[in-house]
């Protein structure tokens, strides 16, 4: 079994494995259209591509993280950064990882898509599918109350000045 977290705002807890983002925006990983449910492997990781795509001032106040469950029956389709095209870490993210994401979709062979986090690569995000018929097996947990430690913001001063 593999636990795996997403952060979001309090409001949007009970949608939070639903994928409605990236049908709407797309993502790094599936283009607009697609229903794909984001998660990482650690909070710690969740809460690091949170941070990634967000100004501390727009941070919301209301956030919750919300595990699921991924049975070791669902396997995931595992995806190494050895063969990712050399840009893969690149923002805004190059159009040819949107484009296996949308292979990995269309094909319905597997459910999960496990990737390296371009935040940190030794680490992986997990991409799930909910309109696969696999997804019923994923057992989504009740929201915890999340937030985040104001340290993460301090500005750090050299040890020259």
């Amino acid at each position: 079994m593999t636990t795996v977290w997403r952060i979001c705002l309090r409001e949007h807890a009970k949608r939070a494995f639903r994928g409605e983002g990236a049908r709407f925006y797309g993502g790094r990983w599936s283009p607009p259209g697609f229903a794909v449910v984001y998660s990482a492997e650690s909070l710690a990781l969740a809460c690091l591509e949170i941070l990634v795509h967000t100004d501390a001032e727009e941070l919301p106040k209301e956030l919750v993280a919300v595990s699921a469950e991924i049975p070791g029956l669902v396997k995931p389709l595992r995806l190494e950064s050895s063969s990712l095209p050399a840009n893969w870490r690149q923002y805004p993210a190059p159009e040819s990882l949107q484009a296996i994401g949308r292979g990995w979709l269309q094909k319905r062979e597997y459910a999960v898509l496990c990737v390296p986090s371009a935040v940190i690569p030794a680490e992986h995000n997990y991409l799930i599918n909910p309109s696969h018929p696999d997804f019923r097996d994923v057992v989504v947990r009740q929201p915890e109350p999340f937030s985040l430690d104001p340290r993460l913001w301090k500005v750090r001063r050299s040890a020259t000045s």
